[in-house]
């Protein structure tokens, strides 16, 4: 028994939710429906193709109920899907099996009863409420001045409305997955446009780092190179002055041997060259001599308040400025070898020209004073 109601699970149909009625198609994903199911929901589907009686269209597609692929029907529509062979003898088997097994229990119909006059069955449908009722009521009651029409008449029309409901519902909600997954798609476009355009940002202000490591660079090795150069200069004075100062104590210890001479003609034959020596030692106008202030490296000033601002109203730029900014930019882009105009950001371009070219506008670099200069 567990079998076959297992098989006959297997024998719905997920339209109607009925067992499989003949002629059973097979979709190109392996999945079976009735064709009547089938054409309801092409019709559904492709509501403009064809008229629901007609038997031929001019082709259309819809998505298959369990698994939501698309079915590309040609010019026969639903008539040019292949019947299941094998799925229809399987329900042919199974009902007969069915029938063999056990008899068929008959089916009471337990029809609802009337909530005015309960002993009376609901035969009747009120056309005009909309309501099914009894024969009482129509002869008697609230609906002897209404409309009515049998049960089975109306029953056949109200099942054919809603299973075209359940048709274009189907079809509805295919529209529906469609724009999801459209918006999936666009949610995945714009995380990968934010990827590369973030990476992009990144790469343009690597190059105004790389700019400005630079040209600290080179400043710094102005500096330097004048701070060597007047070290030098007064290292070389000092070792002078220090000679000088040498020569001077060595006068001064042969003046005071000279002083104790006792011989007088001795002391004058040694006075003479001394004295002159003494002159000679007693005079720096040979040694340079320092100017005031030569220590003094403040003519290196820097002011970068002009640069700063520029670098903090760095933004993005509108297209019709991307252009503006080629058209003045691209001579010097050619000529200097470093095109810093950015594709994406606002005025980096003009910072890094700024950075790069009016630094030696901010920088005094008044040349060290010379040894001549020095020496007045």
């Amino acid at each position: 028994m567990n079998t076959m109601e297992n098989l006959e699970k297997q024998l719905v149909c997920p339209i109607c939710l009925e067992m499989f009625t003949k002629p059973v198609v097979i979709l190109p994903c392996q999945h079976n429906l009735c064709r009547k199911c089938a054409n309801d929901i092409f019709q559904a589907s492709n509501p403009y193709l064809s008229t629901r009686s007609s038997t031929l269209t001019s082709g259309g597609r819809f998505k298959c109920p369990s698994c939501r692929h698309e079915v590309v029907l040609d010019r026969h529509g639903v008539y040019g899907l292949q019947r299941n062979l094998l799925v229809e003898n399987i329900i042919d088997m199974f009902k007969q099996e069915s029938s063999s097994s056990k008899p068929a229990p008959a089916r009471k119909e337990e029809t609802p009863m009337c909530d005015v006059h309960q002993e009376e069955k609901i035969n009747i449908y009120c056309v005009t409420h909309g309501v099914p009722t009894c024969s009482m009521c129509k002869v008697f009651g609230d609906h002897k001045d209404c409309q009515v029409e049998p049960l089975s008449s109306i029953y056949q029309t109200k099942k054919t409305e809603l299973s075209d409901g359940i048709a274009m519902m189907v079809g509805h909600n295919d529209r529906m997955q469609g724009i999801i997954s459209q918006l999936e798609e666009t949610c995945r476009a714009i995380e990968e446009n934010g990827r590369r355009q973030k990476t992009l940002v990144c790469e343009k202000f690597d190059q105004l780092y790389t700019i400005l490591e630079e040209k600290k660079r080179d400043m710094s090795q102005k500096v330097t190179a004048e701070q060597e150069e007047k070290l030098n200069y007064i290292r070389g004075l000092s070792r002078k002055y220090g000679d000088h100062l040498e020569e001077s104590c060595k006068i001064v210890e042969m003046g005071i041997q000279t002083l104790e001479e006792p011989e007088m003609a001795s002391f004058l034959q040694n006075t003479k060259p001394l004295l002159k020596k003494i002159t000679e030692a007693s005079s720096t106008a040979h040694l340079d001599k320092v100017e005031r202030g030569y220590e003094n490296m403040d003519h290196y000033n820097v002011n970068f308040k002009r640069e700063g601002k520029a670098l903090r109203s760095i933004d993005f730029i509108a297209d019709d400025e991307d252009e503006d900014d080629e058209e003045e930019d691209g001579d010097e882009g050619t000529e200097d070898g470093e095109g810093t105009h950015l594709g994406s950001e606002g005025s980096a371009g003009t910072a890094a020209s700024l950075a790069a070219c009016s630094t030696s506008q901010q920088i005094n670099s008044t040349p060290s004073t010379e040894k001549s200069s020095a020496s007045t």
